[in-house]
């Protein structure tokens, strides 16, 4: 009799202390409600409770790295795309997060994806594929400001992927290409452009000077003959032989 007795006061015992001993991690903080009220936030390391009286919520102050589910968008100017993205928030205030909001993760993540479809569907599909970090940064913003009063802190919301359908990355592809040989004729043209600017210097160079001419002509002659097989014909310039014109004429009125 004496030994069922003991027993029962080392289970009521064991029962007491097991109610009322918590240990919290580092990175972990226990919200306190006494008889359904909350008295405040405890943590890390040993708490005491009351039995039977207080309870105790954890909550984890981690980073929590949360995959948005792909969303259906049309965007501004009406191409649909299928759009998913990454979004990293923690709990800054462990008694709002759990007495203002049933599940802060869950409500966190339903916010996250109304407003992607909400700010994708008012930007073109050029801003959504080149300005992606523009609109991260409107994104994180938005949803960082709903969150708030949960205690919840969206540092960091990322669009990861952005499925075309297949007729539109056909087109995106033709535009790029089209995009590439546009800028091939361009840089072509302006080397021809450049080439004839400095053809007309040399020319006005040799036009002052007619040594540099005949020079350039010899040079000419000479590149020419490299080429031994063929036949070439090509007029003597007069330019060459007139100085010698004028020697003999001189002689000749000289003699006279």
């Amino acid at each position: 009799m004496f030994g069922a007795a003991f027993s029962v006061i080392v289970f009521f015992f064991l029962f007491i202390l097991a109610n009322a001993i918590r240990i919290l991690r580092e990175y972990e903080r226990g919200v306190i409600f006494r008889l359904g009220r909350m008295v405040g936030v405890k943590g890390p390391g040993l708490i005491l409770l009351i039995p039977l009286v207080d309870r105790m919520v954890r909550v984890s102050l981690r980073t929590v790295t949360m995959d948005v589910p792909p969303q259906d968008v049309i965007t501004k100017d009406n191409v649909t795309v299928r759009v998913n993205a990454v979004i990293y928030f923690a709990v800054m205030d462990s008694a709002k997060a759990i007495v203002n909001v049933e599940d802060y993760i869950y409500a966190t993540s339903m916010i996250a994806q109304t407003t992607l479809r909400s700010v994708l569907g008012q930007v073109e599909l050029d801003d959504l594929l080149s300005d992606r970090e523009s609109i991260n940064r409107k994104l994180q913003k938005i949803v960082d400001d709903q969150t708030e009063p949960w205690g919840v802190k969206v540092s960091v919301v990322e669009v990861k992927n952005v499925d075309l359908p297949e007729q539109m990355t056909r087109a995106i592809a033709k535009q790029a290409e089209a995009e590439r040989e546009r800028r091939s004729k361009v840089i072509h043209a302006d080397g021809e452009f450049q080439a004839a600017a400095k053809l007309l210097e040399a020319a006005q160079v040799m036009e002052k000077s007619e040594i540099a001419l005949q020079l350039r002509y010899l040079q000419t002659l000479t590149e020419v003959a490299v080429e031994k097989n063929s036949t070439l014909v090509f007029p003597l310039p007069i330019d060459l032989i007139e100085p010698f014109i004028k020697k003999s004429k001189k002689e000749i009125s000289e003699r006279e």
